[in-house]
């Protein structure tokens, strides 16, 4: 097995390739030869040593991807050799063969590639829990997405112009601005000056505001209408600001906590979103982000081109 490694948290310079034995699956897990597999900023935080790492050194990052069954554990029904499958929470993704358990394996239509596969799955599902299952959001809503020109938001907006809400997309320049309208956005601001333009677009202010940001929660809550929540679900860009709580109940406003994971609970759900999320690519009701590709060996130059922030679209590593 190849694997995309480091031993120490740093720069993208501690990225390395490493040859090891294959993996040998146990009881409920599958073993799949990883024909992609995503990069995300997540991965970039463990490599710098911001967020918590699996396994032991040397440390594989990774958690997104899609392959083929290659062999099968005991215990597992369902799934043969050749099976294509795709997974979305797998720690040490970055490799050429992984063990899935059988609980986290995501069957994929015929029809999608499993590059496309590795380059929506995670984000794709992100978007999808944030859009029926956090709070009620229903069609003539307001809403404004931070980072809409990130993975996440540029499927979260075209999943809200589905559903008839109306979204206003926060991004950093006006090229992203631009991709972020093509998308279905209603308007577009850069940080600086969002929440003034949100109140010349709504004027009573959004209903919600879906923040991947953290250290924008005080500007959300300020481009909140009355009774309006903030859907915290990231804090890409550091602690959070400090505000003072009795803010909240002056306006009615609420801040809600929001991650994948709790929502992610068995096979039958993971499909049952999968499947949601991929009818509506299907139908063209979601175009999926254009995808650069990298040989798993060049994985570093992978690491400095998201980590530069002015890349759009997906990365997928090769092995």
């Amino acid at each position: 097995m190849k694997a995309l490694v480091f031993e120490n948290p740093g720069s993208a310079d501690v990225l390395h390739l490493h040859e090891t034995a294959d993996p040998v699956p146990s009881s409920g897990e599958l073993l799949v030869a990883v024909t992609a597999a995503g990069l995300n900023f997540a991965d970039i935080y463990r490599r710098q040593g911001r967020y918590p790492l699996a396994g032991t050194s040397p440390y594989i990052a990774g958690y997104e991807g899609a392959g083929r069954v290659i062999a099968v554990g005991e215990n597992v029904t369902g799934w043969k050799t050749g099976d294509r499958v795709g997974f979305a929470d797998v720690p040490l993704a970055h490799a050429s063969h992984i063990r899935v358990p059988v609980d986290h394996a995501i069957r994929l239509p015929e029809w999608l590639s499993e590059t496309d596969a590795a380059a929506v799955l995670l984000q794709g599902l992100t978007a999808d829990y944030l859009l029926h299952d956090v709070l009620p959001l229903r069609a003539g809503m307001h809403v404004a997405v931070l980072a809409a020109a990130g993975g996440v938001g540029r499927l979260l907006l075209q999943m809200l112009k589905h559903q008839g809400i109306h979204a206003f997309a926060v991004a950093s320049s006006q090229e992203k601005q631009k991709a972020c309208l093509e998308l279905g956005a209603d308007a577009a601001a850069n940080y600086d000056i969002w929440p003034e333009q949100v109140r010349l677009w709504q004027s009573a202010g959004c209903d919600v505001v879906f923040d991947s940001v953290g250290t924008t929660l005080t500007q959300s809550l300020d481009s909140l209408k009355d009774g309006g929540r903030v859907v915290l679900f990231g804090m890409s860009g550091g602690a959070l600001a400090e505000f003072d709580p009795s803010r909240l109940q002056l306006s009615s406003h609420g801040i809600l906590g929001a991650d994948l994971w709790t929502y992610l609970t068995s096979a039958e759900e993971r499909q049952r979103r999968a499947d949601r999320l991929f009818a509506l690519i299907k139908e063209g009701c979601v175009v999926l982000p254009p995808v650069t590709q990298f040989a798993l060996s060049s994985g570093a130059d992978a690491h400095r081109l998201l980590e530069t922030r002015s890349f759009s679209g997906k990365i997928v590593l090769v092995p």
